[in-house]
């Protein structure tokens, strides 16, 4: 994954007054994060509470932000979003931050602003191991789940149409409503981000049952934190509390809770150790402009 590098400077006063986004929050007192309800590692509920990796990232950059500002007891709103509303929230300007799995691409860089990466991942399909299913070309003419506003539905389509595959594509607004369609057997397969597919199958009560892809849609791309257009002040205060993190121990400890131990409510472990290319990016963070 090729990585481009704009320098960061400290946010002045200055700058802060300048941004929308800090002035709101100085004013209310709150940061409004943007989650997701069945994203497991990165973003989902327990209990009703949103967790996961990168709700736990946002929860350390909000505290960063309340030092900046010097509101010690800043708040956090949770508002909960889908694939296809995600965006529209962030460019309303209804939630300050989007905090799941979301792929960082130029065409979506027109319409929100991205943090620096904090994972990355590819396009793959999890089938029935019985289904017997290897490579994209064994899709043909078979039924397929996809998730609204994604986009891995975007690639799946690209290539249906480039092969001339002749896939049917079924359209869920949730992952793991897609999910559920491969185990009752209504579509051989579901594309999706590789490791948001091995987050289904390992709170699946059935993980043996199933295989993720080796062949892939894309090449890697990142994820990010969803961030308003041209706020330049509040994207430079973010990425500087993600540039601390990541070059710092506490990274690796959390990485390893979200993927490498059992996380809650099923006890399901993602089995994913730290990647060279997620342990670059980590290195040395830089905006993702491919």
């Amino acid at each position: 994954m090729t990585v481009v590098l704009l320098a960061v400077g400290g946010v002045n006063a200055s700058a802060e007054e300048s941004s929308d986004t800090l002035t709101k929050i100085r004013k209310t007192g709150t940061v409004t994060i943007g989650h997701r309800t069945s994203e497991p590692p990165f973003s989902y509920l327990v209990a009703g509470v949103a967790t996961g990796y990168t709700v736990e990232i946002c929860q350390r950059v909000v505290k960063d932000i309340g030092s900046k500002l010097g509101i010690p007891d800043l708040k956090i709103e949770y508002v909960s979003v889908t694939s296809a509303t995600r965006f529209v929230m962030v460019k309303s300007r209804r939630i300050d931050m989007e905090c799941a799995a979301t792929t960082n691409n130029a065409e979506r860089r027109k319409m929100v602003a991205f943090s620096y990466p904090h994972f990355v991942t590819a396009t793959r399909f999890v089938s029935l191991k019985s289904s017997n299913i290897h490579t994209i070309a064994d899709l043909a003419g078979r039924s397929i789940a996809a998730t609204t506003g994604t986009v891995n539905l975007e690639q799946l389509n690209a290539i249906n149409r480039q092969r001339m595959l002749n896939i049917s594509v079924l359209l869920n607004r949730e992952n793991s409503d897609s999910f559920n369609m491969v185990t009752n057997g209504k579509a051989s397969a579901f594309v999706m981000d590789d490791i948001l597919l091995a987050g289904q199958i390992a709170a699946s009560s059935r993980p043996d049952d199933y295989v993720i892809s080796q062949e892939t849609f894309s090449p890697p791309e990142p994820y990010g934190i969803l961030l308003p257009l041209g706020d330049e002040a509040f994207k430079t205060l973010v990425n500087s509390s993600l540039e601390k993190l990541f070059t710092s121990k506490d990274i690796q400890e959390l990485y390893t809770k979200w993927f490498e131990r059992p996380i809650p409510p099923l006890g399901q472990n993602m089995k994913l150790p730290l990647s060279p290319e997620l342990k670059a990016v980590f290195s040395k963070p830089k905006e993702y402009l491919e």
